[in-house]
């Protein structure tokens, strides 16, 4: 009940404004028959309370024109000073008001200015108009203590919102950094996990066509010894494709139960890398095991064969002469 109290009343100011003039305008009823102790009331008191109910309906436009609003609650003050009657707080609380109003809305140097404008206007109005039996510290003190006092307010106030807006702003701002620094870092996520990717597909690829080059290799003299090495390309593409899975399940939820959130390969799997390349290296560059007993292949006999029947086909080349010694010998002299 109480907050939607609050909300309805910050939705509609008037109604907010209107009750603060009425119980303003209440008040001057009793301030403008109060006097000196001894002394009886010199003035009619209707002025005090029609000057009052000027003050108090010029303060429902205080929020779109707080100097205006200052200048006619000032005026009324001096017009009650001057027919006699005693300042009190209960007849400048329309100026009170309007002093506040003009402290939260505008900067402190305007604020200051009016304030104390009116307090030299009023002291000066009490003391050349106000009664002679009224004490001297009643007329200098009263109004500037009782003018001060909102000023002080207002412009604390307005200090208040202003470090709430600011402290406001940098939360916003804050906000807005966490979230553009949480975007980086999900960038640098997706580029770290881009890079161990590459990493695991490009170490099994290589780690396969080596595999992959030994086995056409020994597949025609050694389908046994190429058998073995197909099973060892065959688990080499099985671990990439876990790798693969592993490090792409990165990017998935973490309550995916699916998910095989495991780190990548990292420095405790080197050995199994160097020895699976080693291995490889090994495969292909050994050569192939020929057994003499067993049939060359048909490359190689077919080779043969034509070198057979190119040689038989081709005419016979004359043996080379030697050359007779004594061609050999020096003409002598």
């Amino acid at each position: 009940m109480t907050n939607r109290l609050r909300q309805y009343l910050r939705s509609h100011p008037r109604i907010i404004d209107a009750a603060l003039a009425a119980a303003v305008f209440a008040f001057s009823f009793p301030g403008a028959v109060v006097t000196l102790p001894g002394h009886e009331l010199g003035v009619p008191w209707w002025p005090g309370v029609l000057l009052a109910g000027v003050s108090c309906t010029a303060l429902l436009r205080r929020r779109s024109h707080p100097r205006s609003t200052v200048v006619l609650a000032t005026l009324c003050a001096l017009a009650m000073a001057v027919l006699g009657h005693v300042l009190t707080v209960l007849l400048l609380g329309p100026l009170m008001i309007a002093l506040h109003a003009l402290a939260v809305g505008t900067d402190r140097k305007t604020a200051n200015t009016f304030t104390f404008t009116g307090i030299a206007l009023l002291a000066t109005t009490s003391l050349i108009a106000g009664s002679a039996d009224e004490p001297l510290v009643l007329k200098l003190i009263g109004p500037a203590a009782w003018l001060l006092l909102p000023t002080a307010l207002g412009t604390a106030s307005r200090l208040r919102a202003a470090y709430l807006e600011a402290v406001q702003a940098r939360a916003e701002h804050a906000e807005r950094t966490r979230e553009q620094e949480a975007r980086h870092r999900v960038t640098e996520e997706r580029m770290r996990i881009a890079r161990d990717l590459h990493d695991v597909v490009a170490h099994h690829l290589v780690l396969a066509n080596l595999q992959a080059g030994a086995v056409a290799r020994a597949l025609p003299d050694q389908p046994e010894e190429a058998g073995r090495i197909a099973a060892d390309l065959s688990g080499t593409t099985t671990a990439a494709l876990r790798e693969l899975k592993a490090t792409v399940g990165l990017l998935r939820a973490a309550d995916d139960a699916d998910s095989p959130l495991e780190p990548t390969p990292g420095l405790a799997q080197l050995p199994d890398l160097t020895e699976s390349f080693r291995k490889a290296a090994s495969q292909s560059a050994s050569p192939p095991k020929v057994n003499r007993g067993s049939r060359p292949p048909v490359r190689i006999s077919r080779r043969i064969a034509s070198c057979r029947r190119h040689s038989s086909t081709s005419p016979s080349m004359p043996p080379p002469t030697r050359p007779r010694s004594d061609s050999l010998t020096p003409p002598t002299g």
